[in-house]
């Protein structure tokens, strides 16, 4: 397996400037939810949510992701005042108490907007910057910096019998399109990260050949966010719950970094922190001794 090359990629979040080709920068998850698919209800109140970000940020997380609406399969949305309501006040003090990077993870703009405002640096959408019109010019208002997810349907939906002719080609293409179309509309690509989107509108078969050609988007020239952790698709290969499953989601993101991904987006900062220290050793050392 050939080690990529970590050197040289940019990503512009407002006032901060990331290089997770330096390093492979952890993302924490942050869910203010009462029933997301892994964590829902642990950290639903405000203070506790914060207090879990602030111990991530400890951990090794260079990203707090702060969502406010489950995206689990046949999960049912929540009004915007409701999002709102959940976020904001976490935003705005993990702003206020750390200097954190701090992303919302949402496809509403008025949220996204209201986030921004309290201190937030990346939009998160699942949809690509496709689910609410406005999304655009709140992100381009900012200069945020946005992630684009591929997401196959809506999350009500979007395991009713996913279905490709070639997955790692579709959604490639589905996201070189969206920097296009999103760079012609006046948003700085430096700004964008994409993100293939596992277990979103895909089967467990579907998630594995995306991460065993993980290489593949590479080419479309921005750093690559993964999220792996605790994933169906893992407990199609191991048979373990939900709860059971840190081995699995470990044992992924060592062979997603491998294959070159830069944004973890995980649940167990502090133990996908010790594999990204352990891999990246090993990358650097490998890189060395092939050039030398």
């Amino acid at each position: 397996m050939e080690a990529h090359d970590r050197g040289g990629w940019i990503w512009k979040c407002r006032d901060r400037e990331l290089h997770p080709g330096t390093k492979p920068i952890l993302m924490g998850i942050l869910n203010v939810t009462p029933d997301s698919f892994s964590d829902g209800g642990q950290f639903f109140d405000g203070q506790r949510a914060v207090e879990r970000g602030l111990v991530m940020m400890r951990e090794g997380a260079g990203i707090i992701d702060v969502g406010g609406e489950s995206t689990r399969p046949g999960a049912e949305p929540v009004t915007e005042a409701e999002e709102l309501s959940r976020v904001i006040p976490v935003i705005k003090a993990l702003n206020r108490s750390s200097g954190a990077v701090l992303s919302v993870d949402t496809r509403k703009s008025a949220v996204a907007g209201e986030a921004l405002k309290a201190g937030a640096h990346i939009v998160n959408d699942i949809s690509a910057l496709t689910a609410d019109a406005r999304m655009v010019d709140v992100v381009r208002a900012f200069r945020a910096g946005v992630v684009l997810m591929h997401m196959s349907g809506e999350p009500r939906t979007m395991q009713a019998n996913p279905c490709y002719a070639d997955v790692v080609r579709e959604v490639r293409d589905t996201l070189r399109a969206r920097i296009e179309v999103l760079a012609e509309q006046g948003l700085d690509r430096e700004a964008m990260a994409i993100d293939p989107g596992i277990g979103f509108g895909k089967t467990a078969e579907h998630n594995i050949r995306l991460l065993a050609c993980l290489g593949v988007f590479r080419a479309l020239g921005r750093p690559i966010v993964l999220g792996l952790s605790r994933k169906s698709f893992l407990g199609h290969l191991t048979g373990r719950e939900v709860g059971e499953r840190l081995a699995g989601s470990l044992g992924a993101l060592a062979y997603g970094l491998v294959e070159g991904a830069h944004v973890m987006r995980v649940h167990d900062v502090r133990e996908s922190r010790d594999v990204i220290e352990v891999v990246n050793a090993l990358l650097r050392e490998k890189q060395a001794l092939c050039s030398g």
